[in-house]
């Protein structure tokens, strides 16, 4: 089959590589599209994780063997039991939890070992394999698993995972109906939880440096906007609002966005980290806002004021359901998010765009469809 294949920082090459083979209570996957995600993206420009290795994980398609000589298989996800067949089209999930460690019980699921395991693989090291023809789905994997009704397409069943993720973070923040949120960014992942919190009755102040982004922040339920691309400007009218919202996700890898949004949020409220995904290169170098990864704060405003610096990454296992339901009734409309399709032999040039977006680029897919 072919493969997109990882082989060291910023080098994708298309490759021959067996189908994966599969063993008893596991799948074999036709891949029919892979959404294009910025932890992959990270790794391969950064070579952030040692070749070879086939990633994507954000991925749909149609089962096309179970392991064992099976014609259908019996699994239990969180909340329910499902029965897969041969010729099922289905969503991908590549991280499960054990449900029984201490950060499993704590709800930190990211954090449980079993989680950090990838069960979904087409060959060498897991990795997710979506940027191939075929993929091997583990049994520890399985109740990660969601069938796509017949109404509903691959490309909105893939982002399931990706919208898990924004929950998640949701479902962290303190919020009521009528509170006022900062969304900083709204790329993909910025236009979710603006619309997320749109359907939970927040009030949402969306921020990027793209105007094409604020319209469409606009559509997809923010209340205002602001453009900050004019750095003074928009400093000047942070000062204005400081202390007048609940609640600031930061959906950018921005320690100014972070700065500025403690300022901004008041008393008790909570600043959301969302993208700081690189880790500082070490402890113990200087911290000053030189540093990357570092940046002055005062502690004060989080201890006096009850403010809350939280962090959320990945996804949650128990809502995979109730995320399922928004994407396939389509009270949140996935489609109108996917803007840009590469065939499989083109996912460099996928990846390429997704890193650097333009004005008319939101989520991209790898199709083999």
């Amino acid at each position: 089959m072919r493969a997109v294949v990882y082989r060291g920082a910023n080098d994708l090459r298309l490759e021959t590589v067996p189908v994966p083979s599969i063993k008893p209570n596991e799948l074999l996957v036709k891949v029919a599209v892979c959404g294009v995600c910025p932890t992959d993206i990270k790794k391969i420009h950064y070579g952030l994780v040692t070749p070879p290795r086939i990633f994507g994980h954000e991925t749909a398609g149609t089962i096309v063997k179970i392991g064992g000589g099976k014609s259908s298989l019996a699994v239990r996800s969180h909340s329910s039991k499902v029965v897969l067949k041969v010729g099922d089209h289905v969503a991908l999930h590549h991280h499960i939890p054990c449900m029984k460690c201490h950060f499993c019980r704590h709800r930190a699921f990211a954090q449980c070992v079993t989680y950090k395991r990838t069960g979904i693989t087409a060959g060498f090291e897991p990795a997710g394999g979506g940027y191939a023809e075929y993929v091997r789905v583990m049994s520890f994997v399985l109740p990660g698993v969601v069938k796509i009704p017949p109404k509903n397409t691959f490309e909105e069943a893939a982002m399931i995972e990706p919208l898990n993720t924004v929950l998640k973070a949701v479902n962290r923040l303190n919020l009521l109906r009528g509170d006022r949120v900062l969304v900083a960014g709204q790329g993909p992942i910025g236009l979710m939880f603006t619309k997320l919190l749109k359907l939970r009755g927040v009030n949402v102040l969306a921020t990027d440096l793209l105007e094409s982004r604020l319209k469409l922040a606009k559509k997809f339920g923010a209340k205002w906007t602001m453009n900050l691309s004019g750095k003074k400007k928009s400093a000047n009218e942070f000062a204005k609002l400081a202390g007048t919202f609940d609640a600031a996700i930061i959906a950018v890898p921005s320690d100014d966005a972070v700065d500025q949004s403690i300022q901004l949020i008041r008393g008790g409220g909570q600043v959301l980290l969302f993208a700081h995904t690189k880790r500082a290169a070490s402890a113990g170098e200087g911290r000053g806002k030189a540093a990357s990864g570092y940046f002055p704060l005062d502690l004060a405003s989080i201890c006096l004021d009850e403010k809350d610096l939280i962090g959320s990454y990945s996804a949650d296992f128990t809502i995979q359901d109730e995320v399922a339901r928004l994407i396939f009734s389509r009270q949140f409309d996935m489609r109108k998010l996917i803007t840009h399709r590469f065939r499989l032999e083109k996912t460099d040039e996928a990846v390429a765009l997704a890193s650097r977006p333009t004005e008319d680029s939101l989520k991209i897919i790898v199709t083999n469809v």
